[in-house]
């Protein structure tokens, strides 16, 4: 809370984007430094490609001698990654014999609908630096989330988890009706997770790997009470200001003017 007397204070009442005219009256012994910015402002020029994804390659090693495409190649491992899983399964051969049908039937279904959406060498990339965590001291997590339903995932060890055991579904992790990035929720060890940053960085290059965040946003009634927490002043004087705002979402509102009488469409909560 602002209150509070040994808050962190790292900020001035100078951090915020001033306007030209301020920006001119602080710099009126220099005004080059302003005409530079705006020059250097001019050769700053970024093209993003948006809606496709953008992937680094994966580097096919051979394979007996042999280096395959990257569709062949990943048909190959997964296939090879089941034959593995499935000696763990089934120890017994006569009984791996009779349940491999099915497992490779549903091994090809989702190969087909990765390779149709273009998504093998995702798949490869999350594979190579999971295992490479695995073998150098890094715990994960076994799979989380609607990745745990891809038998390829657990063929390439990418989870730990065997869909067709519990009855899981791949078309929920990716869907030819619905074109999306595919998105595995891995979780690393905290006190190793930098290792397989800096592994992934050394190994794609860094200018192919970046970190991303995500944040929240706070609705007009949300944010007066969250305002009102930090200035400490008290719940029911701020929620009751909060109430004065219309419950209906793209509406303008101004609380130095007496709110409007109330219609039944505005709900107060």
């Amino acid at each position: 809370m602002l209150a509070n007397p040994r808050r962190v204070r790292r900020f001035t009442r100078d951090q915020y984007f001033k306007t030209s005219a301020e920006m001119q009256a602080l710099f009126a012994d220099l005004p080059s430094a302003l005409a530079n910015s705006v020059e250097i402002a001019k050769r700053c020029n970024l093209s993003l490609v948006l809606g496709k994804p953008q992937l680094p390659d994966f580097p096919i090693p051979p394979v007996n001698g042999v280096v395959m495409e990257a569709n062949e190649y990943f048909r190959y491992a997964s296939h090879e990654g089941l034959k593995e899983r499935m000696a763990h399964l089934y120890p017994d051969a006569a009984k791996r014999e009779a349940e491999m049908p099915r497992y490779v039937e549903r091994l090809e279904f989702e190969l087909t609908t990765i390779l149709k959406m273009g998504f093998p060498g995702y798949f490869l990339i999350v594979g190579d630096f999971i295992n490479w965590a695995k073998n150098n001291g890094c715990p994960v997590g076994p799979g989380r989330g609607s990745g745990a339903g891809s038998l390829v995932a657990y063929a390439l060890k990418i989870t730990d988890l065997d869909p067709l055991q519990y009855n899981l579904l791949f078309e929920r992790f990716l869907n030819p009706e619905r074109v999306s990035m595919p998105d595995f929720d891995i979780d690393f060890c905290q006190g190793n997770r930098d290792r397989v940053i800096d592994y992934v960085k050394e190994k794609y290059g860094k200018d192919a790997v970046s970190q991303i965040a995500t944040f929240g946003t706070m609705a007009a009634r949300a944010a007066i009470r969250d305002v009102g927490r930090v200035l400490d002043m008290s719940y029911t004087f701020c929620d009751g200001i909060s109430k004065l705002i219309p419950n209906k979402p793209g509406v303008a509102v101004t609380l130095q003017l007496p709110p409007p009488d109330k219609k039944k469409d505005d709900k107060m909560v």
